[in-house]
């Protein structure tokens, strides 16, 4: 089950929510593994859901009408890659590897109207393991609210959709 939760303060992405717009976590219960976060994050956007995929494709059409960025496929990554070659400043799907340890990546993606960061954060929860889904954003002008106001939204239902998802394939 994915919940709600607030950024975890042991989260190196917590230094970043100082005069953030916005920021939320989704947090989902595992079982132990030895997969690394960005071993995790790649799995989960692996099975990015079609529906997903779909709305992505409507946002890269529409954005150079407002002045965006054509982002690509959020699960656009080179699968034969293996998740132990990427370093930081490579591009993995719609982000950049911001920051990486076994138990957390952070992942941005930033243009002239905000900075979006993605934290794939493994951690213990009581007895269990868990990861945490942060995402903070930091805007820079008032496109990037507009923005932000649409897209708020159906990012509160895509985090969890696609840990749900990837959850019942592949995080067991």
């Amino acid at each position: 089950m994915v919940k709600m939760v607030a950024v975890p303060v042991n989260s190196q992405i917590s230094q970043h929510l100082e005069n953030a717009h916005f920021y939320d976590a989704f947090q989902l219960n595992l079982a132990p593994c030895k997969r690394t976060a960005l071993e995790i994050y790649l799995e989960v956007i692996a099975k990015t859901p079609s529906w997903i995929s779909f709305l992505m494709a409507l946002r890269n059409r529409a954005a150079p009408m407002f002045g965006l960025k054509d982002l690509g496929p959020l699960g656009n990554v080179q699968s034969c890659k293996p998740s132990t070659s990427y370093r930081v400043g490579d591009r993995v799907g719609i982000f950049t590897i911001h920051s990486m340890t076994d138990d957390e990546v952070i992942l941005t993606d930033s243009d002239k109207h905000l900075e979006a960061k993605i934290s794939v954060c493994k951690s213990l929860h009581g007895t269990a393991n868990a990861v945490t889904v942060s995402t903070v954003v930091h805007v820079h002008n008032l496109l990037g609210h507009v923005y932000l106001f649409f897209v708020v939204p159906f990012h509160k239902r895509i985090v969890p959709s696609m840990l749900l998802q990837s959850e019942s394939r592949t995080l067991h």
